[in-house]
This record gives structure tokens, C-alpha cells and sequence, in this order.
């Protein structure tokens, strides 16, 4: 396989997200294609993607929020079901753009903020109305972690609270994804021992990621967090701006 070293370590950075450190699984196919396909990159990582859901899942089987699930999974399959039919309906770049706007407003609402605000309890509306957008940037763009940490992080869970409703939500939600993937074929095609490689690299990247956030401090764990949100929305941006760019 192409490329290897470089998804090898995409791989990586896909479980060190799935292992706590959110977002950052969203920086590995735009990173790794700038030097393949993205689609090809994409399909390629899917496994990882698919299988460090599920040691996330494991890893975090006692920390987790129960009413959080309890809300946003509904939401996230619901927005599912509201992005299959608006796919053909609405604009991928304005998605983006919708998405990408979450992380600077979030940051910035938080960064600029004289005074600490209290932490928010978890609500049904608000829980539905971001676990819906979920549902749907998650579908048409893969980037729905900028909606599930607006709701998640005003609640200033636990870290490993958080990074546990985070993994068990996302592996839950992905399900709903793969008629879709098996459909379109990128399942069927993949080389073996290549794939068994990087999901071996994905699922000791998971464990470092939990790792490094049972160690990392409360505060600093939050702040890396929004750091990761920030930076992938403006990658997000950047993404739309092109595409509008090129018509």
C-alpha cells in the first residue's frame, strides 16, 4: 500500500481522538490527503475509525453520562435519518461553513468570558437541537464533533466523564453508517494486512489517548479540547472556502 508510513500514523491520531482527545481524529483524512485521494483515504481509514469505536467503547465502559446518551443518541440517529434526505437538498460547503462557525462562537463565548460561567445541566432541548446537528454534519461531512462539544462541555463533566459519552455516543452513531459504506463498496476492497496494520496502530493510538487523559489535569484537558475544536473548525472553513472556491 501507498502512503503507508503517513496513514500508519493518521491511524494514530484517529485513537489518541477515539482514546479521549476529541477532534483530533478529524485532522487525519485531510491531512493524508494531501498526498492521496481523499476518498481513497477516507475509505482506507474507515476501518480504524470503526474498530477504535468500539476499544473506546470498552476502554470507557464505567465513565460515561447516562442521561447525556440518553439524549443524544435519539438525536444523532434522528439527524441520520434528516441528512439522508437532505443530502441530495443542501449544499456540502454551507454545512461546512454551519459547522465550522461552531468552534471559533464556542471559544471565543468561552475564552472572552469575564466571569466562569456555572456549569449548564444536561438538557433535553438544547441536548436535541446538538445532537441532531450531530446526527447530520456527522453523515454528510464526518465532522460532528463541534456540535456534540457545545452541548458536552458547558456541563464541565468529569474529563473522563466526557471523553467516555463521547466515544460511546460517536461508536453508536457510526453504526447507523455502515448499510451505507457496505453499499457503496469501500468495504469490500480493502487490502488485509495493510488494514490489520492500521487498526492495530489505531487501537494502541486509543490507549495512549485514554492514557494521556487520565493523566492530564481537568483544566488542561478542557483546554486542549477547545484547542482541537478551534483548529478543526477553521480547517472546516478552509475546506468550504475551497470548495466554494473551485465551483
Amino acid at each position: 500500500m501507498e502512503h503507508l508510513g503517513i496513514l500508519l500514523a493518521m491511524a494514530v491520531v484517529v485513537g489518541l481522538s477515539k482514546g479521549g482527545l476529541a477532534s483530533a481524529a478529524a485532522l487525519a483524512v485531510p491531512f493524508a490527503a494531501l498526498f492521496m485521494d481523499p476518498i481513497e483515504a477516507a475509505a482506507i481509514l474507515l476501518p480504524v475509525f470503526l474498530v477504535t469505536d468500539w476499544v473506546a467503547v470498552w476502554l470507557y465502559r464505567r465513565s460515561y453520562s447516562r442521561r447525556n446518551l440518553a439524549i443524544l443518541i435519539p438525536a444523532m440517529f434522528l439527524g441520520t435519518a434528516i441528512a439522508t434526505g437532505l443530502t441530495p437538498l443542501m449544499s456540502e460547503p454551507v454545512l461546512l461553513c454551519i459547522t465550522g462557525f461552531i468552534g471559533p462562537w464556542f471559544c471565543a463565548r468561552r475564552w472572552l468570558a469575564r466571569h466562569v460561567e456555572a456549569a449548564s445541566e444536561a438538557g433535553i432541548v438544547p441536548g436535541l437541537f446538538w445532537g441532531i446537528l450531530t446526527g447530520i454534519t456527522s453523515f454528510i461531512t464526518h465532522s460532528g464533533s463541534p456540535p456534540a462539544q457545545a452541548y458536552l462541555l458547558p456541563q464541565r463533566l468529569p474529563k473522563l466523564e466526557f471523553a467516555g459519552t463521547i466515544a460511546i455516543a460517536f461508536s453508536i452513531g457510526n453504526l447507523a453508517k455502515l448499510p451505507g459504506y457496505w453499499s457503496l463498496g469501500v468495504l469490500q476492497d480493502l487490502e488485509l494486512i495493510p488494514t490489520l496494520l492500521l487498526a492495530l496502530a489505531g487501537i494502541l493510538g486509543t490507549i495512549l489517548g485514554r492514557w494521556i487523559t487520565a493523566r492530564l489535569p481537568d483544566e488542561t484537558y478542557v483546554r486542549v479540547i477547545e484547542g482541537l475544536l478551534l483548529v478543526l473548525s477553521i480547517l472546516l472553513l478552509g475546506r468550504a472556502a475551497m470548495m466554494i472556491a473551485a465551483g
